[in-house]
């Protein structure tokens, strides 16, 4: 069962809440989705389902349920003036670059989704608002670990395939990319936006088809999109 266990007597609100309270540590298939609820698989898609489509859950790219941008939008005050400042920099971001453009923040053990911007056409990696990844694979999740406290670094390398020795070199270039590393075809390279006292907020991400990024996305749009998070970061 999930961790879930306040029980209203309304049986459909509880069920409903049970799914959200399991979809939020992290994204879950169908069948993920009834063993942690132990609900049945019907009355599960039809509870998801309809929680999606009032944005209550939404799907990430691999079909998993994950918490959608209902509940992003009643953020604190920190992310509101985060999202504000962060919507015109993802926008000329995706018109210089011609990729998608996410903005992840660091929830518990997993990076989350907070902000996404799109081409207009062309092949493009989506990454819907509210995905929760993991912070063991993509170059969002090693500059997560590299800009971490040193214990908590240690933890989270037990879990990834990265050096220390690498994320000390994203630490000091403030940036990090990867090749296939999360998904195959798919590349991408992160920044880190800071706040005023130069503690980590977000990570800005540029994403797309590895075929135009690789072998080095940094090479492609490390400049831009170093730029574009110093920008945020200076907004904050």
């Amino acid at each position: 069962m999930g961790q879930y266990s306040a029980v209203s007597g309304i049986q459909v609100i509880d069920r409903a809440v049970m799914i959200v309270d399991a979809v939020a540590v992290a994204p879950l298939t169908l069948n993920e989705l009834c063993e942690s609820t132990g609900l049945p698989r019907a009355t599960t898609h039809r509870l998801a389902t309809a929680l999606e489509a009032h944005r209550i859950l939404s799907r990430t790219g691999d079909g998993r349920w994950t918490t959608g941008s209902w509940l992003a939008s009643f953020a604190s005050p920190e992310r509101s003036r985060l999202l504000d400042a962060a919507q015109s920099v993802m926008i000329e971001l995706v018109a210089t670059t011609g990729e998608s453009v996410q903005l992840y923040q660091l929830t518990g053990t997993t990076r989350t989704c907070v902000a996404a911007e799109e081409p207009a056409t062309g092949l493009h990696n989506t990454v819907p608002v509210g995905s929760q990844l993991p912070l063991s694979q993509g170059s969002a999740a090693k500059v997560f670990v590299a800009f971490s406290p040193e214990d908590a670094r240690r933890r989270l390398l037990d879990d990834a395939h990265w050096s220390a020795e690498e994320l000390t070199r994203v630490r000091a270039a403030g940036l990090a990319e990867s090749v296939a590393e999360r998904e195959v075809g798919l590349a991408s390279l992160s920044a880190p936006v800071l706040d005023h006292e130069g503690e980590l907020v977000a990570v800005l991400s540029v994403s797309g088809p590895a075929e135009r990024l690789k072998p080095a996305p940094a090479n492609v749009w490390g400049a831009e999109l170093g730029a574009a998070a110093r920008a945020l970061s200076e907004q904050l």
